[in-house]
């Protein structure tokens, strides 16, 4: 899919961060977007930002409130999109919304760790589910999965649990990799790709504590809302330009999407010495040598 011009694009999580930058991205190139998210007045600004920068005064940018950790919404959601958009199919599917929580069974309750796990991998599944059949009606489609560097190395230092989140980035790695041979056996006009963003400037430690089951004690607040800024602002990467790797993947139908420099050197870490991949201060030398920055930004590898 070389080009996005006149096709339909679903982005969810399009209220900020990656999510806000392809919807921006995507309207400046033709394509009509539809996005997901929790927050309408976050939506509102994205729709306003791409609008201004659309290809033309064609293009349509539509905004639909839906939690995807519940399959029931996202129906609902691709209903408002057939409606809206007056669409019989759909093009692009951004699985991109994700936040962070649920990091130990030990010390997190079970309804933060499944919250997290609901939305990182449920909500991959449950929207490729749903737009699946828009997607085989159109003439080409492609769906684009976001995991995260921790899709490959389940860790953000030897002493931080990372149990949900590391295990629905791990699903949504393994699952768009045998949706490959499922597209070519039973809809080969459908691509897809997996996203591994490594740290990048977004806001979803932000996003995480205002959404998560378990909001954090108010005497932490002022400190986790200067550590959310500091992950925000002082990211090797910002999101527009994750945005526009992800989409120079996207139009030459690269199944793997590796995002930002340190993102490159994990994997090239784990690959060389997975072995020592939990080995705390090992495994860091094993990091530097493959060229990442080390201990920041991969303690705090993040995306969305």
């Amino acid at each position: 899919m070389r080009d996005f011009a006149g096709k339909i694009a679903v982005v969810t999580g399009g209220g900020s961060g990656m999510g806000r930058e392809l919807v921006r991205q995507l309207s400046a190139a033709g394509c009509d977007v539809a996005m997901c998210d929790l927050s309408a007045d976050a939506m509102a600004e994205t729709r306003s930002l791409a609008l201004a920068g659309a290809a033309s005064s064609d293009v349509r940018v539509t905004t639909h409130v839906c939690d995807v950790g519940d399959e029931a919404a996202i129906l609902v959601f691709r209903d408002q999109v057939v409606e809206q958009l007056q669409a019989d199919h759909v093009n692009l599917l951004f699985n991109n919304a994700g936040i962070s929580g649920g990091g130990s069974l030990f010390t997190s309750s079970r309804d933060d760790w499944e919250r997290c796990f609901s939305i990182c991998w449920g909500g991959v599944y449950h929207s490729t589910r749903a737009f699946l059949p828009l997607l085989v009606a159109s003439d080409e489609g492609h769906v684009v999965n976001t995991s995260s560097v921790n899709g490959f190395w389940a860790s953000l230092g030897p002493d931080r649990p990372h149990t949900a989140y590391s295990a629905a980035k791990f699903a949504v790695k393994g699952f768009t990799e045998a949706l490959i041979t499922d597209l070519r056996v039973n809809a080969p006009h459908i691509k897809a790709s997996v996203v591994m963003p490594g740290h990048i400037g977004t806001n979803i430690v932000t996003n995480s504590m205002q959404y998560a089951v378990d909001g954090p004690d108010e005497d932490k607040v002022p400190m986790l809302e200067m550590a959310a800024a500091q992950f925000r602002d002082n990211a090797p990467l910002p999101a527009s330009a994750a945005a526009a790797v992800i989409h120079d993947g996207v139009r030459p139908d690269q199944w793997r999407i590796l995002v930002g420099d340190d993102a490159h050197a994990v994997d090239a870490a784990v690959r060389a010495q997975p072995e020592l991949a939990y080995e705390g201060d090992a495994f860091v030398e094993v990091m530097r040598t493959a060229g990442a920055n080390m201990p920041e930004p991969i303690t705090n590898a993040q995306e969305q």
